[in-house]
Order: structure tokens, then C-alpha cells, then sequence
């Protein structure tokens, strides 16, 4: 039977990737979007024509309140496929918000809290009675939990708690067969932070320097290997923080 796999956050760079790749090693997607849906419908077009099975369904990760009615948006959307359950879930939607700890705001934190912690914890509950037994779980964290850059304080604190979250998810979901595993990119080319790291010749060669491999990641070298951790030949990961950094500072 083919897998469903769910990725939020995918109209457009490391979820836009993520997605397409799933689907070239086989796999039908349900995208989400925030605000972009005619991206999101381009990403679909593009799956469809892969002859895979696609759909776009808006989402905003940040608002708690609407997962229960997203949940059953998409309860509804897996008639479609005759299933009653989803098998990959990948939570890759988020931000970027650069600031010293001592200028960060209250705003910039819970805004960050509510995407990327909060809303990955309260998406996952939501959507538990939606996936399949021995399904799997991929929450996306950073490279910026392991090393320290000034100005990421506050985003690489909320990223490590979902790296704790994962662990937890992957001994409690243990029962039902679903492994948990965190994924955590170093320093890509995308349009994180308005793509200061893709367009700004000065910054990307810092993190160039500092990586093992001589330059930035590019979203190739992200979205595939999320792809493949979803795949049986990497069934007894569980539990574990991957790092896809080139080998940032070592």
C-alpha cells in the first residue's frame, strides 16, 4: 500500500523539497500552507505529475485552537484515498527570528514558542488518532542546538526542546510502532530569515568556513535524506537527533 505523508510548512523551500522527494521514492504527499496556496498548488502539480497522489491543505502551526478543525479537514481528504489513516508526518513549518537573548522580545519568544514548540507538540497530539501503527514522526530542529551563533538564543532553545520532545514522543508512540526521529539541518541556502544565508556573500561564507565540507547546505541536501528516513530501509532509527550539517564545527 502506498504511504501518506504529511508535510507542513512545504509551499515553498525545505518542505517544498522534503515533499518532492518523498514523492520521487514513491510516496503520495498532503502539503500545508500558511498563506501561500497558489505555491502550495504549484507543489501539488508538481507531485501529480510524478504521478504520485497530492493535496494542499491550509494550516496555521501557531494556532493551537484550529488543529482539531485541520484534523478533521483532513480525516475528510484521506476518503479520498480510501484510508481511514496517514503514515508519515514531517514538522518542518517555522520561522526564523534573529536577536541577542538581551533584545529579544516577549513577542519574538512566544511567537517562536507557538510554531515551533508549542505547535509541533499540540499538531502531533491532534493528529495521533490519524496515524497509522508503525507510522513515523520527523520533527525538524537546527544545527544552532549543538554549536552557539550570536543572535539565535532564543529560536536554538525552542528547537532543543523539540529535539527532548521527540525523544519522549518516540519511547510513548513506542507501543504503536511509531519511530520519532529529529532532523537537524545546519546552515542551508533557503529563504530562512529572508534568505540572509542564501544572498548575503558574507554571511554564507562565515558559515562556509565553519563547515567541514567547505560550503552551506543547498535544499538537496536536506529534503532527501528526510525522505529516506521515512523509508524501510531506516526503520530502527527511533529516537535519535540527526544532524545534516556538512559537519558544521567539528
Amino acid at each position: 500500500m502506498t504511504k501518506i505523508a504529511l508535510v507542513t510548512g512545504a509551499s515553498r523551500g525545505l518542505g517544498r523539497n522534503t515533499a518532492l522527494h518523498i514523492a520521487r521514492r514513491g510516496g503520495d504527499v498532503i502539503v500545508t500552507y500558511h498563506s501561500r496556496a497558489q505555491e502550495a498548488d504549484a507543489v501539488v502539480e508538481e507531485i501529480r505529475a510524478m504521478g504520485r497522489r497530492a493535496l494542499a491543505l491550509q494550516l496555521g502551526v501557531g494556532d493551537v485552537a484550529g488543529f482539531a478543525l485541520f484534523a478533521e479537514h483532513l480525516r475528510t481528504a484521506l476518503r479520498d484515498w480510501g484510508r481511514t489513516s496517514f503514515d508519515h508526518l514531517v514538522n518542518n513549518a517555522g520561522h526564523g527570528d534573529m536577536a541577542s537573548i538581551e533584545d529579544t522580545t516577549v513577542a519574538q519568544f512566544d511567537r517562536l514558542v507557538d510554531v515551533h514548540f508549542k505547535g509541533v507538540l499540540f499538531l502531533t497530539q491532534a493528529l495521533l488518532p490519524l496515524l497509522a501503527d508503525g507510522g513515523r514522526i520527523v520533527n525538524l530542529s537546527s544545527g544552532l542546538t549543538r554549536v552557539s551563533y550570536p543572535g539565535f538564543g532564543a529560536y536554538a532553545a525552542v528547537k532543543g526542546a523539540v529535539e527532548v520532545l521527540s525523544v519522549y514522543l518516540a519511547r510513548e508512540l513506542g507501543a504503536r510502532g511509531i519511530a520519532v526521529n529529529t532532523v537537524a539541518p545546519g546552515a542551508i541556502e533557503t529563504d530562512f530569515l529572508g534568505g540572509a544565508v542564501r544572498d548575503m556573500p558574507d554571511l554564507n561564507g562565515v558559515f562556509a568556513g565553519m563547515t567541514a565540507l567547505g560550503r552551506v547546505g543547498v535544499l538537496d541536501d536536506i529534503g532527501p535524506m528526510i525522505a529516506s528516513l521515512l523509508g524501510e530501509d531506516n526503520r530502527w532509527i527511533n529516537g535519535q537527533r540527526i544532524e545534516v550539517s556538512g559537519g558544521q564545527v567539528i
